[in-house]
Protein backbone atom coordinates (compact mmCIF):
# COMPACT_ATOMS: atom_id res chain seq x y z
CA UNK A 1 0.00 0.00 0.00
CA UNK A 2 3.03 2.73 0.16
CA UNK A 3 3.30 3.15 -3.63
CA UNK A 4 -0.36 4.12 -4.05
CA UNK A 5 -0.70 5.97 -1.05
CA UNK A 6 2.72 8.13 -2.07
CA UNK A 7 1.37 8.30 -5.37
CA UNK A 8 -1.76 9.44 -3.94
CA UNK A 9 -0.45 12.42 -2.20
CA UNK A 10 1.90 13.64 -4.73
CA UNK A 11 -0.92 13.55 -7.27
CA UNK A 12 -3.37 15.61 -4.68
CA UNK A 13 -0.60 18.67 -4.14
CA UNK A 14 0.13 18.69 -7.90
CA UNK A 15 -3.68 19.06 -8.50
CA UNK A 16 -4.16 21.88 -5.11
CA UNK A 17 -0.94 23.97 -6.44
CA UNK A 18 -2.44 23.84 -10.09
CA UNK A 19 -5.50 24.73 -8.93
CA UNK A 20 -4.61 28.02 -7.28
CA UNK A 21 -4.62 31.23 -9.16
CA UNK A 22 -0.98 32.33 -10.33
CA UNK A 23 2.18 30.83 -9.94
CA UNK A 24 6.03 30.65 -8.76
CA UNK A 25 7.41 32.43 -11.92
CA UNK A 26 5.14 35.38 -11.67
CA UNK A 27 8.04 36.88 -9.41
CA UNK A 28 9.71 37.74 -12.61
CA UNK A 29 7.19 39.63 -14.59
CA UNK A 30 5.86 42.78 -14.25
CA UNK A 31 3.07 44.61 -16.40
CA UNK A 32 6.30 46.08 -18.84
CA UNK A 33 7.93 42.72 -19.04
CA UNK A 34 7.84 41.82 -22.98
CA UNK A 35 5.69 38.71 -24.24
CA UNK A 36 9.15 37.19 -25.06
CA UNK A 37 10.57 37.27 -22.41
CA UNK A 38 7.51 35.87 -20.30
CA UNK A 39 7.76 32.96 -22.97
CA UNK A 40 11.11 32.24 -22.25
CA UNK A 41 11.41 32.11 -18.59
CA UNK A 42 7.64 29.66 -19.19
CA UNK A 43 9.79 27.61 -21.26
CA UNK A 44 12.92 27.54 -18.90
CA UNK A 45 10.61 26.15 -15.78
CA UNK A 46 8.39 23.90 -18.30
CA UNK A 47 5.28 25.81 -17.70
CA UNK A 48 4.66 26.31 -21.56
CA UNK A 49 3.39 22.43 -21.43
CA UNK A 50 0.12 20.95 -20.26
CA UNK A 51 -0.61 20.14 -16.87
CA UNK A 52 -1.01 16.73 -17.66
CA UNK A 53 2.58 16.38 -19.32
CA UNK A 54 3.71 18.23 -16.55
CA UNK A 55 3.04 15.80 -14.41
CA UNK A 56 3.91 12.51 -15.98
CA UNK A 57 7.58 14.30 -16.43
CA UNK A 58 7.52 14.75 -12.55
CA UNK A 59 6.94 11.32 -12.26
CA UNK A 60 9.27 10.26 -14.31
CA UNK A 61 12.34 12.41 -12.86
CA UNK A 62 10.91 11.07 -9.20
CA UNK A 63 11.34 7.66 -10.38
CA UNK A 64 15.07 8.28 -11.08
CA UNK A 65 15.65 10.69 -7.87
CA UNK A 66 15.78 13.82 -9.48
CA UNK A 67 13.12 16.36 -8.32
CA UNK A 68 14.14 19.01 -10.07
CA UNK A 69 15.03 22.67 -9.15
CA UNK A 70 13.43 25.55 -6.63
CA UNK A 71 11.51 28.06 -8.89
CA UNK A 72 11.79 30.58 -6.39
CA UNK A 73 15.77 30.00 -4.64
CA UNK A 74 16.95 27.71 -8.66
CA UNK A 75 18.68 25.56 -6.12
CA UNK A 76 18.39 21.94 -6.59
CA UNK A 77 15.51 20.61 -4.25
CA UNK A 78 17.39 17.37 -3.10
CA UNK A 79 19.77 20.24 -1.38
CA UNK A 80 17.34 22.22 0.49
CA UNK A 81 15.80 18.71 1.61
CA UNK A 82 19.17 18.26 2.60
CA UNK A 83 19.79 20.75 4.72
CA UNK A 84 16.32 20.40 6.46
CA UNK A 85 15.67 17.45 6.97
CA UNK A 86 17.94 16.58 9.66
CA UNK A 87 17.14 19.22 11.86
CA UNK A 88 13.31 17.97 11.84
CA UNK A 89 14.69 14.20 12.55
CA UNK A 90 16.29 15.78 15.70
CA UNK A 91 13.72 17.59 16.67
CA UNK A 92 10.98 15.09 16.14
CA UNK A 93 13.28 12.96 17.92
CA UNK A 94 13.51 15.16 20.66
CA UNK A 95 9.72 15.75 21.00
CA UNK A 96 9.13 11.94 21.18
CA UNK A 97 11.77 11.49 24.20
CA UNK A 98 9.24 13.84 25.99
CA UNK A 99 5.85 13.02 24.39
CA UNK A 100 6.26 8.69 25.41
CA UNK A 101 7.41 9.04 28.55
CA UNK A 102 5.62 11.67 29.97
CA UNK A 103 2.67 9.93 28.05
CA UNK A 104 3.30 6.59 29.39
CA UNK A 105 3.98 7.58 33.21
CA UNK A 106 1.09 10.23 33.89
CA UNK A 107 -1.05 7.64 32.29
CA UNK A 108 0.19 4.69 34.48
CA UNK A 109 -0.29 6.58 37.53
CA UNK A 110 -3.81 7.59 36.35
CA UNK A 111 -4.34 3.60 36.17
CA UNK A 112 -2.61 2.70 39.09
CA UNK A 113 -4.93 5.09 41.16
CA UNK A 114 -8.14 4.53 39.29
CA UNK A 115 -10.91 6.85 40.73
CA UNK A 116 -8.72 9.04 42.99
CA UNK A 117 -8.04 12.31 43.33
CA UNK A 118 -5.03 12.22 41.33
CA UNK A 119 -6.33 10.13 38.84
CA UNK A 120 -8.72 13.59 38.16
CA UNK A 121 -6.00 15.45 38.35
CA UNK A 122 -3.93 13.96 35.89
CA UNK A 123 -6.95 13.88 32.96
CA UNK A 124 -7.60 17.45 33.63
CA UNK A 125 -3.99 17.75 32.80
CA UNK A 126 -4.07 16.00 30.02
CA UNK A 127 -7.05 16.82 28.46
CA UNK A 128 -5.81 20.82 28.55
CA UNK A 129 -2.75 19.55 26.85
CA UNK A 130 -4.21 17.57 24.58
CA UNK A 131 -6.79 20.49 24.02
CA UNK A 132 -4.25 23.77 23.18
CA UNK A 133 -2.84 24.54 20.17
CA UNK A 134 0.75 23.42 19.63
CA UNK A 135 1.59 27.19 18.61
CA UNK A 136 -0.35 28.45 21.81
CA UNK A 137 1.50 26.54 23.66
CA UNK A 138 4.80 27.17 21.77
CA UNK A 139 4.20 31.08 22.19
CA UNK A 140 3.69 30.44 26.62
CA UNK A 141 6.67 28.56 26.55
CA UNK A 142 8.45 31.11 24.72
CA UNK A 143 7.20 33.77 27.10
CA UNK A 144 7.54 31.68 30.51
CA UNK A 145 10.68 30.18 29.68
CA UNK A 146 12.93 31.90 27.47
CA UNK A 147 12.00 35.43 28.44
CA UNK A 148 11.14 35.35 31.93
CA UNK A 149 13.40 32.92 33.55
CA UNK A 150 16.20 33.85 31.10
CA UNK A 151 15.75 37.33 32.50
CA UNK A 152 15.70 36.01 36.20
CA UNK A 153 18.86 34.35 35.78
CA UNK A 154 20.77 37.41 33.68
CA UNK A 155 18.90 39.24 36.94
CA UNK A 156 20.84 37.00 39.67
CA UNK A 157 23.94 37.00 37.58
CA UNK A 158 23.94 41.13 37.52
CA UNK A 159 23.52 40.94 41.21
CA UNK A 160 26.48 39.02 41.48
CA UNK A 161 24.50 35.56 42.84
CA UNK A 162 25.73 33.88 39.96
CA UNK A 163 28.28 34.37 37.68
CA UNK A 164 28.07 35.32 33.86
CA UNK A 165 29.18 31.66 32.66
CA UNK A 166 26.53 30.09 34.66
CA UNK A 167 23.82 32.98 33.90
CA UNK A 168 24.97 31.88 29.90
CA UNK A 169 24.76 28.67 30.43
CA UNK A 170 21.32 28.60 32.56
CA UNK A 171 19.54 30.91 29.69
CA UNK A 172 17.34 29.63 26.88
CA UNK A 173 17.13 31.06 23.67
CA UNK A 174 13.71 31.95 21.95
CA UNK A 175 14.00 31.12 18.59
CA UNK A 176 17.01 29.48 15.92
CA UNK A 177 18.82 26.70 16.09
CA UNK A 178 22.15 28.01 17.24
CA UNK A 179 23.72 31.23 18.82
CA UNK A 180 25.16 33.54 15.93
CA UNK A 181 28.67 33.96 18.03
CA UNK A 182 29.68 30.07 17.06
CA UNK A 183 30.18 31.14 13.68
CA UNK A 184 32.73 33.83 14.62
CA UNK A 185 34.86 31.64 17.00
CA UNK A 186 36.42 28.19 17.15
CA UNK A 187 33.62 26.03 19.30
CA UNK A 188 34.46 22.59 21.19
CA UNK A 189 32.07 19.86 20.52
CA UNK A 190 30.51 20.02 24.08
CA UNK A 191 29.97 24.13 23.42
CA UNK A 192 27.90 22.88 20.68
CA UNK A 193 26.19 19.65 21.85
CA UNK A 194 25.51 22.41 25.08
CA UNK A 195 24.37 25.05 22.47
CA UNK A 196 22.24 22.50 20.00
CA UNK A 197 20.57 21.45 23.09
CA UNK A 198 19.44 24.83 24.96
CA UNK A 199 18.07 25.60 21.36
CA UNK A 200 15.88 22.21 21.45
CA UNK A 201 14.90 22.35 24.80
CA UNK A 202 11.85 24.70 24.41
CA UNK A 203 10.61 23.71 20.81
CA UNK A 204 10.66 20.00 22.28
CA UNK A 205 8.52 20.52 24.91
CA UNK A 206 5.60 22.42 22.87
CA UNK A 207 5.44 19.77 20.90
CA UNK A 208 6.33 16.82 23.35
CA UNK A 209 3.67 18.32 25.90
CA UNK A 210 1.03 18.91 23.35
CA UNK A 211 1.56 15.34 22.47
CA UNK A 212 2.02 13.63 25.71
CA UNK A 213 -1.75 14.37 26.65
CA UNK A 214 -3.55 11.96 24.38
CA UNK A 215 -0.75 9.48 24.73
CA UNK A 216 -1.56 9.37 28.90
CA UNK A 217 -5.01 8.85 27.79
CA UNK A 218 -4.12 5.41 25.79
CA UNK A 219 -1.56 4.36 28.53
CA UNK A 220 -4.00 4.40 31.19
CA UNK A 221 -7.12 2.76 28.89
CA UNK A 222 -4.61 -0.08 28.13
CA UNK A 223 -3.02 -0.63 31.14
CA UNK A 224 -6.50 -0.20 33.25
CA UNK A 225 -8.19 -3.02 30.90
CA UNK A 226 -4.57 -4.77 31.28
CA UNK A 227 -4.76 -4.93 35.04
CA UNK A 228 -8.15 -6.45 34.91
CA UNK A 229 -7.37 -9.70 33.26
CA UNK A 230 -7.10 -12.96 35.18
CA UNK A 231 -3.28 -13.78 34.85
CA UNK A 232 -2.93 -10.33 36.32
CA UNK A 233 -4.78 -11.30 39.12
CA UNK A 234 -2.93 -14.57 39.98
CA UNK A 235 0.57 -12.92 40.02
CA UNK A 236 -1.28 -11.12 42.59
CA UNK A 237 -2.57 -14.13 44.71
CA UNK A 238 1.08 -15.78 44.03
CA UNK A 239 2.12 -12.55 46.48
CA UNK A 240 4.34 -10.95 44.21
CA UNK A 241 4.93 -7.03 44.96
CA UNK A 242 2.41 -4.99 43.43
CA UNK A 243 5.60 -2.58 40.97
CA UNK A 244 6.53 -6.29 39.76
CA UNK A 245 2.81 -6.92 38.85
CA UNK A 246 2.51 -3.36 37.14
CA UNK A 247 6.04 -2.66 35.73
CA UNK A 248 6.86 -6.56 34.82
CA UNK A 249 3.34 -7.92 33.88
CA UNK A 250 0.92 -5.04 33.17
CA UNK A 251 2.61 -2.65 31.68
CA UNK A 252 4.71 -4.61 29.20
CA UNK A 253 1.10 -5.86 27.53
CA UNK A 254 -0.48 -2.16 27.84
CA UNK A 255 2.38 -1.41 25.50
CA UNK A 256 0.91 -2.58 22.39
CA UNK A 257 -1.86 0.22 21.75
CA UNK A 258 0.68 3.17 22.73
CA UNK A 259 3.52 1.30 20.00
CA UNK A 260 0.39 2.28 17.39
CA UNK A 261 0.20 5.49 18.80
CA UNK A 262 3.98 5.81 18.12
CA UNK A 263 3.33 5.11 14.78
CA UNK A 264 0.67 6.73 13.55
CA UNK A 265 2.22 10.10 15.32
CA UNK A 266 4.67 10.42 12.88
CA UNK A 267 2.21 12.18 10.93
CA UNK A 268 1.04 14.69 13.51
CA UNK A 269 5.02 15.58 14.69
CA UNK A 270 5.50 16.65 11.22
CA UNK A 271 2.30 18.39 10.74
CA UNK A 272 2.95 19.94 14.07
CA UNK A 273 6.50 20.68 13.15
CA UNK A 274 5.39 23.22 10.85
CA UNK A 275 3.97 25.60 13.34
CA UNK A 276 6.56 25.00 16.02
CA UNK A 277 9.41 25.70 13.10
CA UNK A 278 7.81 29.07 12.12
CA UNK A 279 7.18 29.93 15.73
CA UNK A 280 10.62 29.16 16.50
CA UNK A 281 12.78 29.85 13.77
CA UNK A 282 13.54 25.97 13.38
CA UNK A 283 15.06 25.44 10.18
CA UNK A 284 13.35 22.32 9.04
CA UNK A 285 10.95 20.73 6.64
CA UNK A 286 8.33 23.01 8.33
CA UNK A 287 9.84 26.14 7.67
CA UNK A 288 10.76 24.89 4.01
CA UNK A 289 7.11 24.03 3.27
CA UNK A 290 5.94 26.94 4.09
CA UNK A 291 8.01 29.08 2.14
CA UNK A 292 7.19 26.78 -1.06
CA UNK A 293 3.39 27.34 0.00
CA UNK A 294 3.82 30.87 -0.21
CA UNK A 295 6.13 30.95 -3.11
CA UNK A 296 4.05 28.05 -5.28
CA UNK A 297 7.24 26.59 -5.92
CA UNK A 298 5.55 23.63 -6.89
CA UNK A 299 8.93 20.77 -6.92
CA UNK A 300 9.71 22.02 -3.19
CA UNK A 301 5.96 21.14 -2.18
CA UNK A 302 5.89 17.74 -4.22
CA UNK A 303 9.32 16.90 -2.78
CA UNK A 304 8.51 17.45 0.82
CA UNK A 305 5.23 15.45 0.88
CA UNK A 306 6.91 12.78 -0.91
CA UNK A 307 9.64 12.46 1.85
CA UNK A 308 6.80 13.20 4.63
CA UNK A 309 4.94 10.24 3.34
CA UNK A 310 7.27 7.99 3.12
CA UNK A 311 8.54 8.67 6.74
CA UNK A 312 4.91 8.01 8.06
CA UNK A 313 5.23 4.97 6.13
CA UNK A 314 8.55 4.03 7.47
CA UNK A 315 6.66 5.20 11.10
CA UNK A 316 3.81 2.76 10.63
CA UNK A 317 6.52 -0.26 9.68
CA UNK A 318 8.66 0.52 12.76
CA UNK A 319 5.42 0.30 14.93
CA UNK A 320 4.35 -3.32 13.14
CA UNK A 321 8.08 -4.51 13.79
CA UNK A 322 8.26 -2.98 17.38
CA UNK A 323 5.33 -5.40 18.33
CA UNK A 324 7.53 -8.60 18.41
CA UNK A 325 9.95 -7.07 20.97
CA UNK A 326 7.10 -5.76 23.42
CA UNK A 327 4.62 -8.74 23.32
CA UNK A 328 6.24 -12.33 23.10
CA UNK A 329 3.41 -13.96 21.30
CA UNK A 330 4.12 -12.25 18.29
CA UNK A 331 6.80 -13.46 15.68
CA UNK A 332 7.36 -12.57 12.27
CA UNK A 333 8.69 -15.29 10.02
Amino acid sequence: MAVPLVLGVITLIFVLVELSPGDATDRFFTPETPPEVRQLIEQKWGLDRSPVERYFIMLGNMATGDFGRSIFQERPVFDMIFESLPNTILLSAVTLFVTYPVGIVLGSLQAVRHNTRSDAAISVGALVLYSVPSFWLALMLQLLGGLYWTGWVEGLADAGSITQDTAALLSLPLSGMSDPYLEYIDPSAWEIFVDRAKHLLLPGFAMGLAFSGSTARYMRSALLETIRQDYIRTARAKGLHERTVIIKHALRNALLPVITLMGLSVPFLFSGSVLIEQVFAWPGMGRLILSAIYEQDTPVLIACFFVFTLMVVLGNLAADLAYALVDPRIKYD
